[in-house]
């Protein structure tokens, strides 16, 4: 999912750059980096410099789409300060590189192409440093490159081929990111279903995930070592793409809602915290890598997913791989000091949850999980206890409409911008479309009602006879969403009717009337309403 919707087109900031004022306008919608590429454009420094924002009382303005508005007479104070460029040091380094590794080229097979390879490698590398001068992020970045080329020639020198899945990204070993101090407001804030996801920038959400694995205990149950948990979440970062709906921010809003259900049913009443960890870690990973396009494409167009995993639930096995992948890497396993039989336990059970997640096996689990609540639920059973928490991982996936509707109808605008890019490479290819993803057909409250009205609310109702604290919480804010949604279409249907009954008066006689009456039915002749 992209970043949050907005019913503002633009916002507009004033600022005091070097005591000149500026104005600067952007879209709810820009990425904090646009928004921090667009100030240094206007104050004439590279997009590397570092932007400082203080409002008049002093204060640290967050850079972000979020960022309050304010006027000409109370502008927002500009602090620039410009990268360094470290060259000399960083050139021999590389030069000692590229000595030390075309020594090792000349032992392994195939060497000419490897070592002319690595000479344009070297040489991108170079450049990019210059035009970029030397920026820290950037000499990160080629150094990653150094070592994964060290582990091409000794892959090499194995007899080893390397992994050729484009599709599966490499886990890698990103800069920490800042630790960010939670007050006690936000950590309570954090344990409740109407958590508002929009507020908060990439950074502070990976903050808020590690402060659940603290808060949980696990952390301690794993023996995670902190660093690895913090590597392990910007890897997890890193491998969701930037769709407008299965994003990064998707991923936390999952896992948070996770979270907030372990906090309101007291689940470690019921399951080992180890249960609890495969249930978090599983709703961190549940999209990781996805494309943008759901299981229907992925096995109408063939693709590359669909072929290799038979058209069994191809995305979902596929976010469990590049999942796997990235806990292979030692320096992201955050499982690295559990013994051989629990990992073995942890890989089954998040591989369960998130295969569970694909909604063709909807009917399937929720029957199950009808006929053992029908029977006497056992949490002592494995086959309970595992139906119960694919269950919850499913809620935790489709909750939004859970959340108050400022949170919750944001997300509905970013899916149905998913799902109409989806239905226009459809059509372009000449591929069936589902009637709810075609922008011609569907709206807003027809896309919601049905699915509010037959899958979510039976669902959380059923869970509810588990955990009696849900219906307050989150079945009765559901069936007001459903309300919400059937006024705006009955709105929406009583303005179709207006619009027709207008159209259908006679023409007037006079050519004066015809006249109005064109202009009159042309007005009237505008679409309703185009979601995007």
């Amino acid at each position: 999912m992209g970043n949050a919707s907005s019913i503002e087109p633009s916002k507009t900031v004033y600022l005091d750059i070097n005591g000149k004022e500026e104005k600067i306008v952007f879209s709810r919608h820009c990425s904090a980096r646009d928004i921090q590429e667009l100030i240094a454009q206007t104050a004439g420094v590279t997009n590397n410099a570092t932007i400082t924002i203080k409002d008049i009382n002093g204060a640290h303005i967050s850079v972000s789409s979020a960022m309050p508005s304010n006027t000409a007479t109370s502008s927002y104070k500009v602090t620039i300060k410009e990268p360094q460029v470290q060259q000399n040091g960083e050139t021999e380094l590389f030069q000692t590189v590229l000595a030390t590794v075309a020594e090792q080229l000349n032992r392994v097979f195939r060497m000419e192409e490897l070592k002319t390879e690595l000479n344009q490698r070297l040489n991108v590398i170079e450049k990019r440093m210059e035009m970029e001068g030397l920026k820290a992020v950037e000499i990160e970045k080629c150094k990653r490159d150094i070592s994964d080329i060290k582990d091409q020639i000794w892959n090499a020198q194995k007899n080893e081929v390397p992994p050729t899945d484009k599709n599966l990204s490499r886990a890698k070993s990103p800069p920490m990111y800042e630790k960010y101090t939670l007050s006690q407001e936000t950590v309570d804030y954090l344990k409740q279903p109407t958590f508002d996801m929009w507020h908060w920038e990439p950074n502070e959400m990976l903050s808020l995930l590690e402060h659940m694995y603290h808060e949980l205990g696990l952390v301690k149950e794993f023996s995670i070592n902190p660093i690895t948990l913090k590597r392990w979440l910007l890897c997890v970062q890193e491998n969701y793409r930037n769709n407008p709906f299965h994003n990064f921010r998707h991923c936390f809003c999952v896992s948070q809602m996770m979270y907030g259900m372990i906090q309101l049913c007291r689940l470690w009443d019921h399951m080992a915290r180890e249960d609890l960890g495969i249930l978090l870690t599983a709703a961190v990973c549940h999209d990781l890598d996805h494309p943008g396009y759901n299981n229907t494409y992925q096995i109408n167009a063939r693709t590359e997913l669909a072929i290799r995993y038979n058209d069994i639930s191809p995305l979902e096995n596929h976010h469990c791989a590049v999942a796997f992948q990235i806990l292979s890497n030692p320096e992201c396993n955050i499982f690295a000091n559990v013994d051989k039989d629990t990992f073995k336990r942890i890989r089954a059970g998040i591989t369960m949850l998130i295969l569970a997640t694909d909604m063709a096996r909807h009917a399937e689990i929720m029957e199950s999980f009808k006929e053992k609540l029908a029977q006497g639920f056992d949490y002592k059973q494995k086959d309970n206890l595992d139906t119960l928490k694919m269950v919850l991982i499913k809620c935790c996936d489709i909750s939004n409409e859970v959340r108050p509707m400022e949170v919750s109808e944001p997300w509905v605008d970013c899916l149905l911008e998913e799902y109409f890019n989806q239905s226009d490479r459809e059509k372009m290819e000449g591929l069936p479309v589902a009637p709810f993803m075609d922008r011609d057909k569907v709206t807003k409250p027809t896309a919601q009602i049905g699915f509010i009205k037959f899958v979510l609310i039976p669902m959380f109702e059923t869970v509810s006879k588990l955990f009696i604290a849900i219906n307050d919480v989150m079945v009765m804010p559901l069936k007001n969403a459903k309300d919400r949604y059937e006024a705006m279409k009955s709105a929406e249907d009583a303005q179709k009717e207006f619009v027709a009954e207008e159209l259908a008066k006679p023409a007037p006689k006079t050519t004066r009337q015809t006249s109005s009456s064109l202009v009159s039915r042309a007005h009237l002749n505008v679409p309703l309403r185009r979601v995007t």
